[in-house]
C-alpha cells in the first residue's frame, strides 16, 4: 500500500439550518483509487468543495494535509496550485478553443513579447496525449468537435498537466459508452501504476468493484464505518451503509392489473436534419396501457431519447406518423400543447433542460402548471403556490432548508424529485422519464421506484427509458428494444434477461430470431 498524500481530519461544515459535514475523516494513498460513496445529499460534494478550496478556509473547521504538511486554501487557486484536480460531471471546458488551448487555459508558453508560442503548445498537448494513450483528437481539434467521454479525457490531460498530487473524479462515467468507460479505466489502471492519488465518487457499483481498491461511505454528512478495501465488502454491506437500512429489493416492484390502452404511436418517424435522406427514428410503433411501467432500452445513439422527445412535441428533425392518445389522434407541434394534454417528461439533462437554474426551488416546482397557482386575472397566489410546493416537499421527502434556495443548491437525487414534483403538478396521464436516476444513489433510486409504483396505483401511465439493464428489467412490466433508430422487439418482464436484451439491442439478433 502507498504512502499517506492526503488526510482531512475532523471536517465540519455548516449552511443556514443544515449540518452538510459533521467530524468527517478521510485519507488517499498514493497509487490508489478511494471509492467515495453515499446517497446524495450524504456530503460528498461538499467535502470535495472544501478539498478545493470553492469552500475556503475558514468557512469550515477541521484540517487538511498533504503529505503531512498542514494546508489551509482560502480559494481555489490555492488548491491548485498545492496539487489538487478536479473532474466534475458538468465538464468546465470551453467549446470553441481546440484540445491544446483547453489543457494550457492561462498557462500557455509566450515569447517577451505575449505572443503564444503554438508550436510549443501543441507538442506538449502532444505529449499528454501520448502519455495517457489518447490517439481519438489532436490538440488542434475543437473540443466542441469531441464526443462527452473524449472531453473526460480532455479534463483528466488538464489536470495532469498541472502535476496534480490528488485527482478526483466525480461521477465520472454518467455519459459515457461502453467503449469510452473502458478507456476511461485503463487510464485510471496506468495513473494508479504511476502512483497517482484518486478518488472517486460514483453510484455504480459494477463499476467500483473494478478500479477501486479501498471504499469509504458518507451518510448525512458523517462517515460510516471504516475505509474498506473493496474485495472485501460485499454490495449489500454498501448499501447498509449507505442508506442506514438493508435495502433487501433493490427494485420494489408493484402488482397492477393491465387497464385500457393510453397512447399508442404508429408509423412514427423523425428525419435526421444533418443528413438528408437519414432517419433518427424509424417506423416507431407502439402501445403504453394504464397500471403499466413501460421500459424502453437500447445503447447510446439508438434513438430511445429522440422517440420520446418527438413524441412530446420536441422532436430533432421533421416528424412524421400518427399518435393517438385515448384512442383519439393527436398531433403536438410543441411542448406545451403535449403538457396540455396531460404527457410530462422528465428529460435526460437536468441540469440544461430539466430545470431553471439561479431560480428557488418553489419556482422550478410550479413553472410547468402555473395556472393551477394563479387567479382568473392571471396573478400568482403566494400562499397557494407555496402551500403546494411544500405539499411535495414532504411527500417526495425533498431534504431542503427551505423553498426559496436556489436549485443548484440541491443534491443531484433532490433535484430529479423537484423535477418529479414539476410534473406531478400538471396531473399527468402519461409520465415519460429518460434515465430518471442517472447519477443519483441507491437510495434515492429505491424511493423514485417506489414514486412509479404509487403513480401507476393512481392510473399514470409510465414510460421509463433507462441505460443500466437491472434497473428496466427490475421496473418494468414491458421492454422495448431499440437499435439503430428502430424498436427491434417487445420482451414481457418475464422474457427478459440482460443476455436477450443487449443481443437485441446490438442488432446481434433480429427480431423473429
Amino acid at each position: 500500500m502507498g504512502e499517506v498524500v492526503l488526510e482531512m481530519k475532523g471536517i465540519v461544515k455548516d449552511f443556514p439550518g443544515v449540518r452538510a459535514l459533521d467530524d468527517v475523516n478521510f485519507e488517499a494513498r498514493s497509487g490508489e483509487l478511494l471509492a467515495l460513496m453515499g446517497e446524495n445529499g450524504a456530503g460528498k460534494s461538499t467535502l470535495m468543495k472544501v478539498l478545493s478550496g470553492v469552500w475556503p478556509y475558514p468557512s469550515y473547521q477541521g484540517d487538511i494535509y498533504l503529505r503531512g504538511e498542514l494546508k489551509r486554501f482560502y480559494g481555489t487557486k490555492e488548491a491548485e496550485a498545492a496539487g489538487i484536480a478536479i473532474i466534475y460531471q458538468e465538464l468546465n471546458l470551453i467549446p470553441e478553443l481546440t484540445v491544446a488551448e483547453n489543457i494550457f487555459l492561462d498557462r500557455q508558453t509566450t515569447n517577451a513579447f505575449g505572443i503564444i508560442n503554438w508550436g510549443k503548445l501543441f507538442a506538449e498537448t502532444q505529449r499528454l496525449l501520448d502519455e495517457l494513450n489518447i490517439t481519438d483528437f489532436k490538440p488542434t481539434d475543437q473540443v466542441k468537435d469531441l464526443t462527452v467521454g473524449k472531453q473526460q479525457m480532455v479534463e483528466i490531460a488538464k489536470a495532469l498537466s498541472k502535476k496534480a498530487d490528488v485527482l478526483v473524479f466525480d461521477e465520472p462515467t454518467s455519459a459515457l459508452t461502453d467503449k469510452e468507460v473502458a478507456a476511461l479505466f485503463e487510464i485510471i489502471r496506468k495513473l494508479k501504476r504511476q502512483g497517482v492519488c484518486m478518488s472517486y465518487i460514483s453510484h455504480k457499483m459494477e463499476e467500483l468493484q473494478q478500479i477501486a481498491d479501498r471504499v469509504v461511505v458518507l451518510r448525512d454528512g458523517k462517515t460510516i464505518g471504516p475505509v474498506t478495501p473493496m474485495a472485501e465488502i460485499t454490495l449489500d454491506q454498501l448499501i447498509s451503509r449507505m442508506v442506514g437500512r438493508d435495502v433487501k429489493d433493490m427494485f420494489p416492484k408493484g402488482e397492477f392489473q393491465r387497464g385500457e390502452k393510453v397512447l399508442e404511436v404508429k408509423n412514427f418517424e423523425i428525419d435526421n436534419p444533418d443528413l438528408p435522406g437519414h432517419k433518427k427514428v424509424k417506423n416507431a410503433c407502439f402501445c403504453a396501457y394504464k397500471g403499466e411501467i413501460l421500459g424502453i432500452s437500447g445503447l447510446m445513439g439508438s434513438g430511445r431519447t429522440e422517440l420520446v422527445s418527438g413524441i412530446f412535441g420536441a422532436p430533432a428533425g421533421p416528424a412524421h406518423g400518427e399518435i393517438y392518445l385515448d384512442d383519439r389522434p393527436v398531433k403536438f407541434r410543441s411542448p406545451h400543447a403535449a403538457i396540455e394534454h396531460g404527457i410530462g417528461l422528465v428529460t435526460e439533462d437536468r441540469k440544461r433542460i430539466g430545470l431553471i437554474l439561479g431560480q428557488s426551488i418553489l419556482q422550478n416546482m410550479t413553472i410547468s402548471s402555473l395556472e393551477t397557482v394563479t387567479n382568473a386575472l392571471g396573478v400568482i397566489n403566494g400562499a397557494k403556490e407555496r402551500n403546494l410546493a411544500q405539499d411535495y416537499v414532504k411527500r417526495l421527502a425533498i431534504k431542503t432548508p427551505g423553498l426559496d434556495v436556489k436549485i443548484d443548491t440541491l443534491s443531484g437525487g433532490n433535484q430529479q424529485k423537484v423535477i418529479l414534483a414539476k410534473w406531478l403538478n400538471i396531473k399527468p396521464k402519461v409520465l415519460i422519464l429518460d434515465e430518471p436516476t442517472r447519477g443519483i444513489d441507491v437510495g434515492a433510486k429505491v424511493e423514485i421506484y417506489n414514486l412509479l409504483n404509487k403513480l401507476v396505483e393512481d392510473g399514470v401511465t409510465v414510460i421509463i427509458i433507462s441505460s443500466e439493464l437491472p434497473e428496466v428489467m427490475g421496473i418494468s412490466d414491458r421492454i422495448l428494444v431499440m437499435c439503430e433508430g428502430e424498436i427491434v422487439v417487445e420482451l414481457t418482464r418475464d422474457q427478459a434477461t440482460k443476455e436477450l436484451i443487449m443481443a437485441y439491442a446490438t442488432g446481434s439478433r433480429k427480431q423473429g430470431e
